[in-house]
């Protein structure tokens, strides 16, 4: 297990005074990033670049996204700590770790099942408790819906209908939507029962959303 030292909570605090430089202002989101050791989804060789503001491979063709982009997805949702919300896209586990620091009621899922079973891992590790599944996120979580936030951690090329019908009254998905090259992040917040409204945010990168509403793969 690895050790937080205070040179790591150092590097923390200079994370979040960059994402507060970039615009994030939600003090849950700004605590939530100061609170997880980035540098335990990272092996120890890459110390240095856990607390960049960037990217970085994890493997499986997949990323652990730039803290800039989680902060800003986390943002979007306006999470409170009684949400019950849906990652699509476990991959490192960072982002649902963060998601774990506003609210306990966090469901997972994860395409690929290596990165699955490594998450899995991690979270038993660090005694952490979300609830994880193996499979087809584009399609959701039907059999827990529905969710008062939904959080798409993949670009896709449209909005998957399954997802929208899985969110609560009030309740909002936060994706990115494009090509594979470029995607627009939106906000879609499920107002009544067959009444959703559509808000457009910034253009980001992420890898390929997978599955029957995503980019096509074979499980």
């Amino acid at each position: 297990m690895q050790t937080d030292s205070y040179r790591h909570k150092g590097m923390r605090r200079a994370l979040v005074n960059t994402l507060r430089e970039k615009g994030i202002r939600d003090e849950r989101v700004l605590a939530a990033i100061e609170t997880v050791p980035r540098h335990y989804f990272f092996e120890k060789a890459f110390l240095e670049q856990a607390y960049q503001d960037k990217a970085f491979p994890i493997g499986e063709g997949q990323t652990i996204s730039q803290p800039y982009t989680v902060a800003y997805q986390t943002e979007l949702l306006r999470l409170k700590p009684t949400d019950k919300v849906l990652e699509i896209g476990t991959g490192s586990g960072y982002q649902c770790t963060v998601l774990l620091q506003i609210t306990p009621h966090v469901y997972t899922i994860e395409y690929n099942r290596a990165l699955y079973e490594k998450a899995l891992l991690f979270f038993h590790k660090y005694g952490l408790k979300p609830h994880t599944f193996h499979g087809d996120g584009s399609e959701g979580l039907p059999a827990y819906a529905p969710y008062d936030k939904i959080i798409v951690t993949a670009g896709a090329p449209g909005v998957p209908k399954s997802l929208v019908r899985q969110l609560s009254i009030g309740g909002c998905l936060v994706i990115p939507v494009g090509n594979e090259k470029s995607q627009k992040m939106m906000r879609i917040t499920r107002v009544e029962e067959n009444e959703f409204t559509k808000e457009e945010f910034s253009n980001f990168k992420f890898v390929p959303l997978l599955g029957k509403s995503g980019w096509d793969a074979e499980m």
